[in-house]
């Protein structure tokens, strides 16, 4: 929703302290093979909260701009790059030290952005202003500005790097770029409010969460037209609660992840049939998922409880729960 139209919920901290008694219980973490740095961005709290893999701790916090949503590492994680939506501009953090060393521009309220292949430029959602900004990230340059439909958010860039897909909340559209040309080359219609867009990793298939209309629109790429549509129905939590947004899906293709927002809930889902096996229990206000490079671990973050959940993939279950920083939004992982 628009930046005059936003309400955000406080923390609940009954409701963390009750997460974190009841989910813990009976689990073992799998760690990863490898340590990683979760970097977690805190709307209201204008930080990112740091965390090791193998202390599942938070061992720093950051102080960024005003309203910090999305959140992505360069290519060598020697560097973070955040959106400061209420300060209109991306910062970008050393991540050796924790610190801001410059700013992008990029456009008014930035809320989501997705880094290039080549890990040059940045395609960012401009949500205030109805287009897509992408900045040359070493000359921080805007080459282009793209536009889309009214209140962009969800960013999904193909793995060849020649389709970028942008979602509109309000126009309720796809709009499908050329990152050649920066042209908008097609628009799918699909349900109400689409926060997030997520390519299979054969890039065969755009998934598009709706979050109004509760359900994933299924895009065949190629013929660019919905050719599935995931609905979700939890026993004792109203439709209206079941609202998607973030999306994650395996690189075999197998299973995708996907956050439902005041359902407190993921679902997990056959990624192949689109039958919903499983919802597992997370926080309040389940907002964004990151996997771990190795993809053995799945983070969500969960805006009104204030905490991640970490969810053992092969497992399919909560193994943890973290406290971070007020209302957690976006969250990225990279190797240490």
């Amino acid at each position: 929703m628009s930046r005059g139209d936003r309400a955000h919920v406080s923390g609940s901290v009954l409701g963390l302290a009750l997460l974190a008694g009841t989910v813990l219980a009976g689990f073992s973490l799998a760690c990863p093979a490898q340590a990683y740095t979760v970097y977690v961005t805190n709307e209201k709290g204008n930080s990112v909260s740091v965390i090791d893999t193998e202390t599942m701790a938070v061992t720093g916090t950051w102080k960024v701009g005003r309203r910090p949503r999305g959140v992505t590492t360069s290519r060598d994680g020697k560097e973070l790059f955040v959106c400061a939506s209420d300060d209109d501009r991306i910062d970008v953090l050393d991540t050796s030290t924790g610190k801001v060393v410059r700013s992008l521009r990029s456009g008014p309220d930035p809320e989501q952005f997705i880094l290039g292949p080549q890990g040059n430029l940045l395609y960012v959602a401009n949500e205030d202003d109805s287009q897509v900004t992408v900045i040359d990230i070493e000359k921080n340059k805007v080459m282009a500005e793209v536009p889309v439909g009214v209140e962009p958010e969800g960013m999904g860039l193909s793995p060849d790097g020649k389709i970028l897909v942008n979602t509109s909340e309000t126009t309720n559209m796809a709009h499908f770029i050329d990152t050649t040309t920066f042209a908008v080359i097609d628009n799918v219609l699909v349900d109400a409010r689409p926060r997030f867009a997520e390519f299979t990793a054969d890039g065969k298939y755009l998934w598009v969460s709706a979050e109004v209309g509760g359900t994933i629109s299924v895009i065949d790429v190629a013929a660019r037209r919905v050719i599935k549509k995931i609905t979700f129905k939890i026993p004792s939590v109203n439709d209206e609660a079941i609202q998607p947004v973030g999306i994650r899906i395996t690189k075999d293709g197998s299973k995708a992840f996907v956050a439902l927002g005041p359902a407190n809930r993921i679902a997990v889902i056959d990624a192949k049939s689109y039958a919903v096996e499983k919802y597992l229990p997370v926080g309040q206000r389940v907002w964004q998922l990151a996997f771990t490079p190795d993809q053995k671990l799945l983070f969500s973050t969960n805006g009104s409880s204030n905490d991640i959940s970490v969810v053992d993939v092969a497992a399919e279950k909560v193994v943890k729960s973290i406290p971070v920083g007020l209302l957690p939004w976006g969250v990225t992982v990279s190797p240490n």
